[in-house]
């Protein structure tokens, strides 16, 4: 039985702690989608297809077989159209094990073919936040111990 997965995400910007569950889902996954959510609702604070690379280039020394994609729909029509079998979904904290659920319950009615899979972040980086690094990169603070160096580079040079 072959295992592909999908971890969804917004990675605006990845984190160390995004880099901790795609290396721990590669290592159980046949194939893993990183797949960037593109809402054109949204600001994002870097384009989609500037986090796509930078996403490919930090997790080219990872073992296994990753690909990253960007999508604007369902996570679900995503999961189904890079044919996955499993959702991974990070969690910090018990606040994102409570919204998760209600994801996990929704994503599974709408697509009961496709199993979520919760990862809890590895001790020492759980507080990391996408939108903690924004807001701390936004008021000139240093982001470099939340995210891998590449992706701290790209942020300071705008």
């Amino acid at each position: 039985m072959t295992i592909s997965a999908l971890y969804p995400g917004s990675f605006d910007p990845l984190t160390n702690g995004h880099i901790d569950i795609i290396t721990r889902a590669a290592a159980f996954a046949d194939r893993l989608v990183v797949a960037i959510g593109a809402h054109h609702e949204k600001k994002a604070f870097l384009p989609a297809e500037a986090r796509k690379t930078l996403i490919e280039d930090e997790i080219s020394n990872i073992a296994g077989h990753i690909e990253v994609m960007i999508f604007d729909s369902l996570v679900v029509d995503a999961a189904r159209g890079a044919g996955a079998d499993l959702l991974i979904r990070g969690l910090r904290n018990g606040a994102d094990f409570d919204y998760e659920m209600q994801m996990a319950g929704m994503n599974g009615a709408l697509a009961p073919e496709v199993e979520t899979v919760f990862l809890a972040a590895s001790p020492g980086i759980n507080y990391i936040s996408s939108s903690l690094v924004r807001q701390i990169s936004s008021m000139g603070g240093d982001i470099s111990p939340f995210v891998p160096a590449r992706i701290a580079a790209a942020i300071l040079k705008g």
